[in-house]
């Protein structure tokens, strides 16, 4: 199983978690089990492989960290969302976004533009043309607007979170500063 077959199967649950009244630990106890993977997948390609211990680990960071940061997500995508009302937004590319804030936000080993890729191709997948187009720009706007560069490579850093610049006390030309 890839990565971005973990990512997705965290995306259903996520999307999952938003329809039920379970907790992210009860969803993924009864959820991510051999048996559950054997009776889905008999249907569903996707769920074909169970994911390995690694796989299960990615998956189950993920959906705990959208259930646990889900305020949070939304108000992002809210503010990015402009002219649209949360409550009317698409509920598979909610379950998207908020996969791919998570990651930008909290899992600094992923790069932005992974993440964002990422979720662009699901969308494709399961959404048409214009909800791309949408889920693209969100993202695109919270990078840009939430996050700095990192001086060191691609990998972005919240702004809150980014380091403050020092001042370097002015002198007079070839003085050297204590």
């Amino acid at each position: 199983m890839t990565r971005t077959a973990a990512r997705e199967i965290a995306v259903h649950f996520a999307f999952e978690l938003g329809f039920t009244g379970q907790t992210a630990e009860e969803l993924l106890a009864e959820a991510l089990t051999r048996k559950t993977f054997a009776q889905i997948g008999e249907e569903e390609p996707l769920y074909a492989e169970f994911p390995n211990e690694q796989q299960r680990e990615y998956i189950t960071r993920l959906v705990k960290g959208v259930y646990e940061h889900a305020p949070e997500l939304d108000e992002y995508i809210s503010k990015y969302a402009i002219g649209w009302k949360f409550s009317r937004l698409n509920r598979v590319a909610v379950a998207i976004m908020r996969v791919a804030m998570y990651e930008i936000l909290y899992m600094q080993d992923i790069p932005n533009a992974a993440a964002i890729n990422e979720a662009v191709e699901m969308t494709k997948h399961y959404e048409e043309p214009e909800v791309v187009s949408f889920v693209n720009g969100i993202l695109g706007s919270f990078v840009r607007g939430e996050c700095v560069p990192d001086p060191v490579g691609p990998i972005g850093r919240r702004a809150a979170e980014a380091p403050e610049k020092t001042e370097v006390p002015a002198g007079e030309p070839g003085e050297e500063q204590a």
